[in-house]
């Protein structure tokens, strides 16, 4: 499925999105303080079911590593991109205080 089928309904989560050692320029989306180290995509997704999200999985090139294969995940759409993946980044920081 490409991204302009779901435009507006869901939202792609690349795992750089989230990650704390990759600079804005290198595509973090979200504060320092709200990233984590090395976000996986099992982690992205357990987070997303926990929130209500629906998330689904996809084989990709990220368009900022396009020789790279990786993975995505897509989730449905409630707020703003910024808000979604806020919420799931702070998901992702309380499974990791959990395991801890």
């Amino acid at each position: 499925m490409s991204s302009r089928e779901f435009k507006g309904r869901r939202v792609v989560i690349w795992p750089s999105y989230l990650d704390e050692a990759a600079s804005r320029g290198k595509g973090r989306r979200v504060a320092k303080e709200l990233s984590v180290r090395r976000p996986t995509v099992e982690e992205i997704v357990q987070a997303a079911k926990l929130l209500g999200l629906n998330p689904q999985v996809e084989e990709k090139a990220y368009s900022r590593a396009w020789w790279e294969e990786r993975l995505r995940v897509v989730v449905d759409k409630r707020g703003s991109k910024g808000e979604v993946l806020k919420s799931i980044a702070l998901k992702v920081q309380e499974l990791r205080r959990k395991q801890a």
